[in-house]
């Protein structure tokens, strides 16, 4: 395939700035073994590097205190377990905590950080579908259906890891998005609050889905067909490392064009054009990844419960269960195996269409199936990659950047085999959407993933579904 041709060769074009001063320098490369002794005691601990966060923050993920014996390799162990977890944070380009001998059982801890840029603005510029394929080869690569705006990121509030995100957009969907988090509300550092505010309309909305794609509808006067305004509340508890809880109150109210209603009226179901309702959610997540945005090793279990309409039942009454459990075997240096699971499962047999669920809705997509969607009220997506790792280096252009936070530009490349198989089960039987649903479904092929710098994921895969439909796909994220 050309294009597929052309992207690689500007991919690894990239390499090349490596023949003039820029240096590369291959991170797999471990370190020469020293002698060590049979169990050490931390006697201080000392940060540098964190000009802005607060030395608690870093602080509450060291699984090791001081004036404690631990045997080495245990103390080693737990020492790479919580660089991981203080990168993870993701306020660092850089983390690396060093013990400095000062006895013969006796150390001194130096953790050294590279703080990120923490206030982003950015421009907005995405699609407004539900991937870029969608967007390439069902919309007709229709530039209309781009959102465009400015977007305000603070991640480090105040240096104690608090999120403040403003978002104004324009475009195919006009939306305000206001958030603020604060990880931590007390010393103990194990609750947290966050809000968020947004308010979005459409002129052009999905009404429902007929053969397995997404049918939109725009009026004969272009007028605004839906708008959408939500609140939410979430309360945060972190016992331990790795296991966050969290429980939200949100409002949600969503009007609709009458014309909406005209084109499907089961829209809403309950014979309004206005839809209101309180929901309550609790949500469980264990996290033990070693590197979040593309893991290699470690796992992530989420489990959350929904209740839509709360106190006031009128408009709707319902609950949702999902689930999330990914796995991240490292075979060896080069190869790591990942396998994930989603399930999806609403105990009423039809929902309001602003709550439908399915196979091609985030993250719920099967390779292959890109440009499906697979509507129903239960589902499940399992998903295998088979991953070795290409290319591991990192670019030193400090000479040529003066923002220390861009000095280092990393480069990681990985090769992937994949395999991908769920169902979709739809209780309405709808037979415009026969198909796909309700039928065992399957896809395979193999991709290139590119991780660059600040976490950025670019995937280019080539994938065959079982009905023997085989595309390229080009995605901005990991696939689970």
């Amino acid at each position: 395939m050309p294009l597929f041709r052309n992207i690689l060769t500007l991919t690894f074009a990239v390499l090349l700035v490596s023949i003039g001063e820029i240096k590369a320098q291959d991170t797999t490369l471990s370190p020469a073994s020293i002698s060590t002794p049979d169990s050490v005691r931390v006697n201080n601990i000392f940060i540098i590097g964190n000009e802005k966060t607060q030395k608690s923050i870093i602080l509450r993920e060291l699984d090791f205190t001081t004036d404690f014996l631990y045997e080495w390799e245990t103390f080693m162990g737990i020492i790479r377990a919580d660089q991981q977890k203080i990168y993870n944070l993701r306020l660092f380009t850089e983390v690396e905590i060093t013990p400095l001998f000062t006895g013969d059982k006796e150390v001194e801890i130096l953790i050294s950080v590279k703080e990120r840029w923490y206030v982003l603005p950015s421009v907005i510029f995405q699609l407004a579908d539900r991937n870029f394929s969608e967007w390439w080869t069902n919309q007709g690569r229709d530039w209309s259906r781009v959102n465009y705006g400015l977007k305000i990121n603070h991640n480090n509030v105040g240096g104690r890891n608090e999120k403040l995100r403003f978002s104004g957009q324009l475009g195919f969907t006009k939306a305000l998005d206001i958030l603020y988090s604060k990880p931590y509300i007390d010393k103990k550092q194990k609750h947290g609050l966050a809000i968020q505010l947004t308010y979005a309309d459409q002129k052009t909305i999905p009404i429902k889905s007929e053969y397995n794609r997404q049918v939109f509808y725009t009026n004969e006067t272009e007028s605004v067909l839906r708008k959408n305004f939500s609140a939410a509340l979430r309360y945060s508890y972190r016992r331990s490392f790795y296991n966050y809880h969290f429980l939200t109150l949100g409002y949600n109210k969503t009007w609709v064009s009458p014309d909406v209603l005209a084109e499907n009226p089961n829209y809403f179901q309950h014979g309004d054009n206005n839809l209101r309702y309180a929901f309550l959610q609790y949500s469980f997540r264990h996290d033990n990844r070693n590197v979040a945005a593309y893991a290699t090793k470690g796992e992530l279990l989420q489990v959350t419960a929904t209740k839509y309409g709360i106190l006031y039942t009128k408009d709707l009454d319902e609950v949702e269960l999902n689930l999330v459990a990914n796995k991240y075997f490292t075979l060896s240096d080069r190869f790591h195996f990942a396998a994930g699971l989603t399930g999806v499962w609403f105990l009423s047999p039809q929902q309001p269409y602003t709550l439908v669920r399915g196979i091609g809705y985030s993250p719920n997509f099967i390779r292959g199936y890109e440009l499906n969607v697979i509507e129903g009220q239960q589902l499940y997506v399992q998903k295998n990659s088979l991953r070795y790792k290409l290319l591991d280096l990192s670019f030193d252009i400090s000479q040529f950047m003066p923002l220390e936070q861009f000095s280092t530009l990393p480069l990681k490349m990985y090769l992937s085999a994949n395999f991908d198989h769920g169902n979709v089960k739809d209780r309405n039987n709808i037979p415009e959407n026969a198909r796909l649903a309700n039928q065992y479904l399957f896809g395979y092929g193999a991709g290139l993933d590119v991780v660059a710098i600040y976490d950025m994921v670019l995937r280019f895969e080539y994938s065959v579904n079982n009905q023997g439909e085989g595309n390229f796909f080009f995605n901005f994220r990991a696939p689970f």
